[in-house]
C-alpha cells in the first residue's frame, strides 16, 4: 500500500510500533489473568492494568480509581449516560445533549426518552458550536446531565467544554463529555474543567480498537450501576475479564500523549497550513465546514462547489478520505452534523473530512490536491 495515502485518521489510527512492543509479551508469555490475585501469573497482569489505569488518569489529571476500561469510547458514553441518568438522578433530571453528537449518544438519549426521561437536544450555529446562553436556560429549570462532545468527530469543532462545565458546577448539574477526538492535540483536566465523566477509545491516539476508557469522577462513582451484569470487575460497573495487552496498549497511548502531544500538535498545525495554503492556489472553489479557528488541527472538513464527495473519492481510490464520520458511513443519509449546521444539501453532499495523522507528509497533501484538481 505503498502509493497509498491515508487521510482519514479521525475514524482509525495504527498502532504505534512502541505502543505494539510493549503490548506483545501480554498476548504470550505474560498471559495472567489480571483479576487473579492468588498467584504470580495473575498479579503481573494486574500490576501491568493498574500502571496503564495510571497512565490515563495523569493524561486528564484524575485519580486512578476513577479510571474504568471499556471497549470503546461508544461503550464508556453508553455506560456515563444510562448509568448516570437512571441511577444518579433517579428520573428526576433532564438530559440536555447536542443535535451534532456522534450516533452512540443520541442514540443512548434516544433509548433514555423511550424510558420516560425528557431530552433536549440543542441547536448549534453556522459554526457548529452551541450557544452557552441557550444551556444555562435549561440549567436555570432543572437538574441535568449535560453530555456534549469536546471535539466533533466530523467537522472538528471545540465545543467550550471549560465554559460548560462551569455552569453544570452552577446549577448543580452532571457534565459528561466524549473526548474521543479531542485528547490526542488537547489538554483536558478534569479537575479545572468540571468535568464528571468523559470517555475515549485508544485506537483514535495510537493505541490499539477494542479498549477505551471511561472516567467518572468520585464523587457520582458510587451511585453508579454497570450496564452488564457479571464478577464485578472495574469497581463493580463494568464486569468482564480485562485484556491486559489491551490495556497497556491503551495507556501508552497515553504516557506517550502525556510527554508528546504538544510534538503532535505542531505537526499537525504545520500540515493544516501547507493543506490550506495549497487549496487556495488551487483552481478549487472550497468552503471550510465549521469554525476556522475554534477546532482540533487535525481536521478540515471541506465542500467543493459542484462536486459530490462520493463521486470525487471514485476518481482518487488511492486517497483514503471520508465523507461522515466513520459509524455513519453505511447509510444513505446525508450527515446530520451538517444537516444541524442548516447548510443546503448540494453544500453537504460536497463535503468529505480531511484528516491528517502524525506521518502525513507534505507530499502527500500535495498528492491530494493534484488528485482533487483532476
Amino acid at each position: 500500500m505503498s502509493n497509498k495515502i491515508y487521510l482519514d485518521y479521525q475514524a482509525t489510527t495504527p498502532v504505534d510500533k512502541r505502543i505494539l512492543d510493549k503490548m506483545i509479551p501480554y498476548f504470550s508469555e505474560n498471559f495472567g489473568n489480571p483479576h487473579s490475585n492468588n498467584h504470580e501469573f495473575g498479579r503481573s497482569a494486574n500490576t501491568a492494568v493498574d500502571e496503564a489505569r495510571t497512565n490515563i488518569a495523569n493524561l486528564i489529571n484524575a485519580e486512578t480509581s476513577e479510571v474504568i476500561f471499556t471497549s470503546g469510547a461508544t461503550e464508556s458514553n453508553n455506560l456515563a449516560i444510562k448509568s448516570i441518568a437512571k441511577n444518579f438522578f433517579e428520573k428526576d433530571c433532564q438530559i440536555i445533549t447536542v443535535k451534532t453528537e456522534h450516533k452512540c449518544v443520541l442514540e443512548s438519549c434516544h433509548e433514555l426518552e423511550q424510558d420516560g426521561f425528557k431530552v433536549t437536544y440543542l441547536d448549534v450555529n453556522e459554526d457548529g458550536i452551541i450557544k452557552l446562553s441557550d444551556l444555562e436556560n435549561l440549567l436555570k429549570q432543572k437538574q441535568a446531565l449535560v453530555s456534549i462532545m469536546h471535539a466533533n468527530n466530523e467537522i472538528g469543532v471545540l465545543q467550550p467544554i471549560k465554559e460548560i462545565g462551569e455552569l453544570c458546577k452552577k446549577y448543580n448539574s452532571i457534565f459528561h463529555s466524549d473526548i474521543a477526538q479531542s485528547i490526542g492535540t488537547q489538554k483536558i483536566d478534569v479537575v479545572e474543567m468540571n468535568i464528571d465523566a468523559c470517555s475515549l477509545s485508544a485506537h483514535k491516539i495510537y493505541g490499539p480498537k477494542g479498549i477505551g476508557a471511561l472516567y467518572i469522577s468520585n464523587n457520582i462513582k458510587n451511585t453508579l450501576r454497570p450496564l452488564m451484569s457479571g464478577g464485578g470487575q472495574e469497581m463493580n460497573l463494568r464486569s468482564g475479564t480485562l485484556s491486559p495487552a489491551l490495556c497497556v496498549g491503551l495507556g501508552e497511548a497515553c504516557k506517550d500523549l502525556t510527554d508528546n502531544r504538544e510534538k503532535y500538535t505542531k505537526h499537525f498545525e504545520e500540515i493544516k497550513s501547507i493543506l490550506v495554503s495549497e487549496l487556495n492556489n488551487s483552481n478549487l472553489d472550497y468552503v471550510i465546514n465549521g469554525n476556522t479557528e475554534q477546532r482540533i488541527p487535525n481536521n478540515l472538513n471541506i465542500a467543493i462547489k459542484g462536486k459530490v464527495a462520493e463521486q470525487l473519492f471514485n476518481f482518487m481510490p488511492h486517497i483514503a478520505l471520508s465523507s461522515g464520520s466513520a459509524c455513519t458511513s453505511g447509510t444513505i443519509e446525508r450527515s446530520h452534523v451538517l444537516s444541524a449546521m442548516k447548510l443546503d444539501d448540494d453544500r453537504i453532499d460536497g463535503s468529505f473530512r480531511i484528516s491528517a495523522g502524525r506521518n502525513t507528509t507534505k507530499e502527500e497533501i500535495k498528492e491530494l490536491i493534484k488528485s482533487l484538481n483532476n
